[in-house]
């Protein structure tokens, strides 16, 4: 009785294995899913439709070898959409001005959103056509509403990353700016952009020219500082103290020295002081800051400083 309970025993556990193991032969056995190749800047591009009219435009520059190289790049990408608001035939647009356009969405290091700080950061673009052959600044604006560039274009979708550096999606073809485009984009130089709307002369449209100038541009913060000052000034006088931050040239941090004078469109001079801080002495003897310098646009450079200087033939 004994053997014949063990014998069952037996029976019933090689019953169960047999069991299991037609069960488990039944099963389908799950199709592996391959991993997506990795894919640089451009192939990420050409296969998302969205982009065919930026990846047409890149072909037709010669400039899809450029974004397929080793980087790492930061490349604003324009849509389709984006394209088409821009309200422009591209088949108009020459191949000298289509590159400058396309290479000032490139960055040469890879920038992700995580890498952009709060607030306003300048940044040098690919595109070597300011005067001189100086790299092209662009406006980075990082808020709690998100990312923008120059004040008219967003980023929509950030981070999409590439072998050769990472892609930003944009709502708008970012496009050079000359130094009064860059006065508008960054919310800093209202004051500055509304005084050369006043005063007579057409300085915007003066501004707006080949150049290329050198401006010094006092933020709204120095405006404010002689608020007093500016409402008793004649539209002339007006016109003298803003001339006054305009220099012929394309003068850059780099050629700056200590005890330089500055001959102004004005024709009066300000003379340059170099030390732990870059400062002006302007002809009353007052002293600003530079902030920022090297600011490129297309006909000219842009340096910043905290208070406006103040000729002496008022």
């Amino acid at each position: 009785m004994k053997n014949s309970i063990l014998n069952f025993g037996w029976m019933l556990m090689l019953s169960l294995s047999f069991v299991l193991t037609s069960c488990d032969n039944d099963d389908p056995v799950p199709t592996p899913i391959p991993e997506p190749e990795p894919m640089n800047i451009v192939e990420i591009a050409a296969g998302d439709t969205q982009f065919s009219t930026l990846v047409g435009a890149l072909q037709r520059v010669n400039l899809v070898s450029v974004l397929e190289g080793n980087g790492p790049f930061t490349v604003f990408a324009p849509t389709n959409d984006a394209f088409t608001a821009l309200g422009v035939d591209l088949a108009t647009i020459s191949d000298e001005d289509l590159t400058e356009i396309l290479l000032y969405h490139v960055l040469g290091a890879k920038v992700a959103a995580g890498d952009i700080a709060e607030g306003q950061t300048y940044v040098t673009t690919g595109a070597e056509t300011g005067p001189d052959d100086n790299q092209l600044s662009m406006l980075i604006e990082k808020s709690s509403a998100g990312v923008s560039i120059n004040g008219n274009a967003n980023v929509t979708t950030a981070d999409v990353d590439a072998t050769n550096g990472v892609i930003h999606i944009v709502d708008a073809v970012i496009v050079p700016l000359d130094v009064v485009g860059h006065a508008i984009a960054n919310s800093a130089f209202t004051d500055l952009v509304g005084a050369l709307s006043a005063a007579p002369g057409d300085l915007v449209s003066f501004l707006q020219g080949d150049g290329p100038f050198t401006v010094f541009a006092p933020v709204n913060d120095a405006f404010a500082e002689i608020s007093d000052v500016v409402e008793t000034l004649s539209g002339d006088q007006l016109a003298k103290v803003l001339t006054y931050h305009v220099a012929e040239g394309n003068v850059r941090s780099s050629v700056l020295t200590d005890g330089m004078e500055v001959t102004t469109v004005n024709t009066e001079k300000f003379t340059i002081n170099l030390g732990s801080e870059v400062t002006i002495t302007d002809a009353s003897g007052n002293t600003s800051t530079i902030v920022l310098t090297d600011v490129q646009a297309t006909n000219g450079v842009i340096h910043v400083i905290n208070k406006v200087i103040i000729p002496t033939n008022l």
